[in-house]
Protein backbone atom coordinates (compact mmCIF):
# COMPACT_ATOMS: atom_id res chain seq x y z
CA UNK A 1 0.00 0.00 0.00
CA UNK A 2 1.56 3.50 -1.30
CA UNK A 3 1.45 6.50 1.45
CA UNK A 4 0.44 10.39 0.45
CA UNK A 5 3.47 12.43 1.31
CA UNK A 6 1.50 15.51 2.23
CA UNK A 7 4.59 17.46 2.74
CA UNK A 8 4.30 18.03 -1.14
CA UNK A 9 0.60 18.92 -0.85
CA UNK A 10 0.09 20.71 2.51
CA UNK A 11 1.19 24.43 0.87
CA UNK A 12 -2.20 23.72 -2.13
CA UNK A 13 -4.46 21.58 0.19
CA UNK A 14 -7.09 24.32 0.44
CA UNK A 15 -6.38 25.17 -2.56
CA UNK A 16 -9.11 22.69 -3.56
CA UNK A 17 -12.57 24.74 -2.92
CA UNK A 18 -14.67 21.75 -3.21
CA UNK A 19 -12.88 20.62 -0.04
CA UNK A 20 -12.78 23.44 1.92
CA UNK A 21 -16.66 24.09 1.23
CA UNK A 22 -17.72 20.14 1.66
CA UNK A 23 -16.82 21.22 5.60
CA UNK A 24 -19.79 21.94 7.66
CA UNK A 25 -20.76 21.88 11.51
CA UNK A 26 -20.97 17.91 12.53
CA UNK A 27 -24.96 17.03 13.71
CA UNK A 28 -23.63 14.18 15.33
CA UNK A 29 -20.94 15.69 17.52
CA UNK A 30 -23.84 18.37 18.70
CA UNK A 31 -25.96 15.32 19.40
CA UNK A 32 -23.54 13.87 22.15
CA UNK A 33 -23.15 17.58 23.39
CA UNK A 34 -27.40 17.72 23.84
CA UNK A 35 -26.73 13.79 25.06
CA UNK A 36 -24.39 14.47 27.29
CA UNK A 37 -24.26 17.32 30.05
CA UNK A 38 -21.08 17.78 30.98
CA UNK A 39 -19.21 21.41 32.22
CA UNK A 40 -15.92 20.36 29.53
CA UNK A 41 -15.54 18.40 26.69
CA UNK A 42 -12.53 17.12 24.97
CA UNK A 43 -13.06 16.44 21.46
CA UNK A 44 -9.59 14.75 18.92
CA UNK A 45 -9.52 15.49 15.24
CA UNK A 46 -7.85 12.48 13.97
CA UNK A 47 -5.22 12.90 11.12
CA UNK A 48 -6.80 16.80 11.57
CA UNK A 49 -4.82 18.04 8.38
CA UNK A 50 -4.79 21.67 7.64
CA UNK A 51 -7.36 21.76 10.48
CA UNK A 52 -10.48 22.93 8.06
CA UNK A 53 -12.78 20.06 10.36
CA UNK A 54 -11.66 21.72 13.93
CA UNK A 55 -12.09 25.50 12.05
CA UNK A 56 -15.44 25.14 11.20
CA UNK A 57 -16.55 22.97 14.49
CA UNK A 58 -14.79 26.04 16.91
CA UNK A 59 -16.58 28.48 15.19
CA UNK A 60 -19.90 27.11 15.49
CA UNK A 61 -19.89 25.65 19.16
CA UNK A 62 -18.20 28.77 20.43
CA UNK A 63 -20.67 28.28 23.31
CA UNK A 64 -19.38 24.97 24.46
CA UNK A 65 -16.98 24.47 27.02
CA UNK A 66 -15.14 22.23 24.81
CA UNK A 67 -10.91 21.45 24.93
CA UNK A 68 -10.34 20.86 21.18
CA UNK A 69 -7.31 18.90 20.28
CA UNK A 70 -5.81 17.97 16.19
CA UNK A 71 -3.43 15.26 15.62
CA UNK A 72 -1.93 14.64 12.71
CA UNK A 73 1.72 13.10 11.21
CA UNK A 74 2.29 16.31 8.59
CA UNK A 75 4.20 18.96 10.26
CA UNK A 76 3.62 20.73 6.91
CA UNK A 77 -0.19 20.42 7.40
CA UNK A 78 -0.29 21.11 11.10
CA UNK A 79 1.55 24.41 10.03
CA UNK A 80 -1.52 25.08 8.15
CA UNK A 81 -4.04 23.99 10.80
CA UNK A 82 -1.77 26.50 12.87
CA UNK A 83 -2.45 29.64 11.39
CA UNK A 84 -5.78 29.05 11.16
CA UNK A 85 -6.80 27.89 14.49
CA UNK A 86 -6.73 29.90 17.61
CA UNK A 87 -7.09 27.53 21.31
CA UNK A 88 -6.43 23.99 19.54
CA UNK A 89 -3.96 21.75 20.89
CA UNK A 90 -2.30 20.32 18.13
CA UNK A 91 -0.01 17.23 18.10
CA UNK A 92 2.25 15.75 15.79
CA UNK A 93 2.07 11.87 16.05
CA UNK A 94 1.49 9.04 14.83
CA UNK A 95 -2.27 7.79 14.96
CA UNK A 96 -1.01 4.09 15.56
CA UNK A 97 0.77 5.25 18.50
CA UNK A 98 -1.15 8.16 19.97
CA UNK A 99 0.83 9.95 22.73
CA UNK A 100 -2.61 10.30 25.27
CA UNK A 101 -3.51 8.47 28.58
CA UNK A 102 -6.29 6.07 27.87
CA UNK A 103 -9.81 7.66 27.80
CA UNK A 104 -8.77 11.18 27.22
CA UNK A 105 -11.64 11.88 24.98
CA UNK A 106 -15.42 12.15 24.57
CA UNK A 107 -15.62 12.28 20.75
CA UNK A 108 -13.04 11.62 18.03
CA UNK A 109 -13.30 12.55 14.48
CA UNK A 110 -11.74 11.37 11.62
CA UNK A 111 -12.45 12.52 8.32
CA UNK A 112 -11.02 11.48 4.74
CA UNK A 113 -8.18 9.84 6.58
CA UNK A 114 -9.15 6.20 7.34
CA UNK A 115 -7.33 4.93 4.15
CA UNK A 116 -4.21 5.99 4.99
CA UNK A 117 -3.39 4.17 7.70
CA UNK A 118 -1.12 0.86 7.63
CA UNK A 119 -2.40 -0.81 10.17
CA UNK A 120 -5.99 0.41 10.63
CA UNK A 121 -6.43 -2.19 13.43
CA UNK A 122 -3.76 -0.89 15.38
CA UNK A 123 -5.49 2.56 14.87
CA UNK A 124 -9.03 1.08 16.46
CA UNK A 125 -6.83 0.00 18.86
CA UNK A 126 -5.75 2.79 19.94
CA UNK A 127 -9.40 4.67 19.25
CA UNK A 128 -10.86 2.65 21.50
CA UNK A 129 -8.34 3.17 24.53
CA UNK A 130 -7.69 6.69 24.07
CA UNK A 131 -11.47 7.26 23.95
CA UNK A 132 -14.09 7.26 27.25
CA UNK A 133 -16.64 5.01 27.83
CA UNK A 134 -19.92 6.11 26.04
CA UNK A 135 -18.05 8.22 23.57
CA UNK A 136 -18.08 8.77 19.78
CA UNK A 137 -15.52 7.70 17.17
CA UNK A 138 -17.25 8.92 14.06
CA UNK A 139 -15.96 8.00 10.82
CA UNK A 140 -16.18 9.66 7.77
CA UNK A 141 -14.91 9.00 4.22
CA UNK A 142 -15.64 8.50 0.82
CA UNK A 143 -16.98 4.52 0.07
CA UNK A 144 -15.13 3.89 -2.79
CA UNK A 145 -16.29 0.39 -3.60
CA UNK A 146 -20.23 2.04 -3.94
CA UNK A 147 -18.69 4.41 -6.19
CA UNK A 148 -16.66 2.77 -9.50
CA UNK A 149 -17.83 5.41 -11.92
CA UNK A 150 -16.12 8.30 -10.12
CA UNK A 151 -14.94 11.14 -12.50
CA UNK A 152 -11.25 9.91 -11.00
CA UNK A 153 -11.55 6.33 -11.61
CA UNK A 154 -12.98 7.33 -15.18
CA UNK A 155 -9.78 9.04 -16.69
CA UNK A 156 -7.35 7.32 -14.29
CA UNK A 157 -8.58 3.91 -13.81
CA UNK A 158 -5.30 2.97 -12.26
CA UNK A 159 -6.27 5.05 -9.34
CA UNK A 160 -9.07 2.73 -8.39
CA UNK A 161 -6.63 -0.10 -8.39
CA UNK A 162 -4.76 1.61 -5.98
CA UNK A 163 -7.42 2.74 -3.91
CA UNK A 164 -8.55 -0.73 -3.49
CA UNK A 165 -5.46 -1.86 -1.38
CA UNK A 166 -6.25 1.29 0.87
CA UNK A 167 -9.63 1.30 1.64
CA UNK A 168 -11.78 -1.26 3.94
CA UNK A 169 -15.04 -2.06 2.65
CA UNK A 170 -18.38 -0.88 4.85
CA UNK A 171 -18.72 -4.64 6.31
CA UNK A 172 -14.99 -5.35 7.08
CA UNK A 173 -15.21 -1.50 9.16
CA UNK A 174 -18.66 -2.47 10.85
CA UNK A 175 -17.01 -5.87 12.10
CA UNK A 176 -13.74 -4.68 13.10
CA UNK A 177 -15.52 -1.96 15.40
CA UNK A 178 -18.32 -4.28 16.43
CA UNK A 179 -15.62 -6.96 17.66
CA UNK A 180 -14.10 -4.01 19.75
CA UNK A 181 -17.45 -3.82 21.34
CA UNK A 182 -18.23 -0.67 20.04
CA UNK A 183 -22.26 0.36 18.94
CA UNK A 184 -22.08 0.81 15.25
CA UNK A 185 -24.43 2.83 13.56
CA UNK A 186 -23.53 3.29 9.83
CA UNK A 187 -25.00 5.12 6.41
CA UNK A 188 -23.72 5.39 2.96
CA UNK A 189 -24.65 8.57 1.12
CA UNK A 190 -25.19 7.54 -2.76
CA UNK A 191 -25.50 9.89 -5.58
CA UNK A 192 -25.36 9.90 -9.45
CA UNK A 193 -24.92 12.64 -11.61
CA UNK A 194 -23.86 14.15 -14.90
CA UNK A 195 -21.10 16.78 -14.16
CA UNK A 196 -19.42 19.10 -16.54
CA UNK A 197 -15.67 18.15 -16.78
CA UNK A 198 -14.19 21.72 -17.10
CA UNK A 199 -15.13 22.14 -13.29
CA UNK A 200 -12.92 18.83 -12.63
CA UNK A 201 -9.82 20.04 -14.72
CA UNK A 202 -8.66 22.37 -12.16
CA UNK A 203 -8.46 19.82 -9.42
CA UNK A 204 -6.55 17.57 -11.34
CA UNK A 205 -3.95 20.09 -12.62
CA UNK A 206 -4.04 21.01 -9.13
CA UNK A 207 -3.01 17.34 -8.06
CA UNK A 208 -3.79 17.73 -4.32
CA UNK A 209 -6.31 14.93 -4.27
CA UNK A 210 -4.01 12.20 -2.33
CA UNK A 211 -4.92 9.71 -4.80
CA UNK A 212 -3.24 11.36 -7.84
CA UNK A 213 -0.43 11.64 -6.04
CA UNK A 214 -0.24 7.88 -5.85
CA UNK A 215 -0.22 6.72 -9.62
CA UNK A 216 2.33 6.96 -11.62
CA UNK A 217 3.56 10.47 -13.62
CA UNK A 218 2.54 8.97 -16.71
CA UNK A 219 -0.61 7.43 -15.59
CA UNK A 220 -1.32 10.79 -14.37
CA UNK A 221 -0.26 12.62 -17.29
CA UNK A 222 -2.75 10.70 -19.95
CA UNK A 223 -5.33 11.24 -17.44
CA UNK A 224 -4.70 15.06 -17.65
CA UNK A 225 -4.62 14.81 -21.37
CA UNK A 226 -7.29 12.74 -21.92
CA UNK A 227 -9.28 15.45 -20.10
CA UNK A 228 -7.52 18.51 -22.03
CA UNK A 229 -8.60 16.29 -25.32
CA UNK A 230 -12.26 16.19 -24.31
CA UNK A 231 -12.66 19.83 -23.79
CA UNK A 232 -10.52 20.71 -26.78
CA UNK A 233 -13.19 18.46 -28.48
CA UNK A 234 -16.26 19.32 -26.50
CA UNK A 235 -15.74 22.32 -24.15
CA UNK A 236 -19.17 21.16 -22.84
CA UNK A 237 -18.89 17.78 -22.30
CA UNK A 238 -20.50 15.79 -19.31
CA UNK A 239 -19.62 12.00 -18.03
CA UNK A 240 -21.87 10.09 -15.59
CA UNK A 241 -20.07 10.64 -12.21
CA UNK A 242 -21.32 8.47 -8.92
CA UNK A 243 -19.94 9.49 -5.57
CA UNK A 244 -20.72 7.75 -2.07
CA UNK A 245 -19.64 8.77 1.77
CA UNK A 246 -19.58 6.68 4.82
CA UNK A 247 -20.80 8.01 7.77
CA UNK A 248 -20.16 5.37 10.82
CA UNK A 249 -21.07 6.84 14.37
CA UNK A 250 -19.31 3.92 16.56
CA UNK A 251 -20.40 4.72 20.52
CA UNK A 252 -17.82 2.61 23.24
Amino acid sequence: MKITNYATIADKYDNNQYRVDEIRHDNDLKRYFDQNNKTEYRVLDLSCGTGLYLQQQVNHYKEMNVHWSGLDLSKQMLKKAEEKLDHVTLTKADAHNMPYSDESFDYISNNYAFHHYKDKGKVLNEIHRVLNSGGIYKLHNIAIHDMPKWWIYHYFPTAYYEDLKRFWTKDVIFNELSQREFEVNMKIEYKMQEIKVADYLHYVKNRDISILTLISDTDYEEGLEKMKYDLKNNPNKTIVNDFAEIFCVAKK
